[in-house]
């Protein structure tokens, strides 16, 4: 499926897309040393985060979307060198647009996991994203 949000994002930062399809998304991120905090290689959790969030974006897949609001749990430290990879999926539509099966709802609820190379699940989240009529700086 076509990325059709979120196409500026840098993939450095943030992560790249691996998969794409109808309220599911795959994205993955290589941590590096400019995300550390200190000494010990401590990722900073608000790339963790970024990647959650790109992921969720992805399964809302809409030109238009925002997050409004994160519920998130940090779970495991991540250490400068780990590859994440950030799974997202649509759990619920609701609100406003033609329900004839073209449009958009309004409301989408996503879960986000982010987990290690060793699997281990190091971010859980619920991301409320909202499809606007027009792009939110317009």
């Amino acid at each position: 499926m076509e990325q059709r949000t979120h196409r500026l994002t840098s993939q450095k930062l943030v992560g790249k897309p691996v998969k794409i399809e109808k309220n599911y998304a795959e994205v993955l991120l290589k941590t590096t040393e400019e995300m550390a905090v200190d000494e010990y290689g401590l990722v900073h959790g608000g790339f963790t985060f970024g990647l959650a969030d790109y992921a969720a974006m992805l399964a809302v897949n809409e030109p238009t979307v925002v997050l409004g609001k994160a519920e998130v749990k940090f779970l495991k430290p991540v250490k400068v060198g780990e590859k994440l990879i950030a799974k997202a999926e649509v759990i619920e539509e609701s609100g406003g647009g033609v329900r004839d099966g073209t449009s958009p709802r309004r409301k989408k609820i996503v879960n986000a996991e982010v987990f290690n190379e060793r699997n281990e699940k190091v971010f859980e989240g619920t991301f409320h994203c909202y499809v606007l009529e027009k792009h939110v700086l317009e």
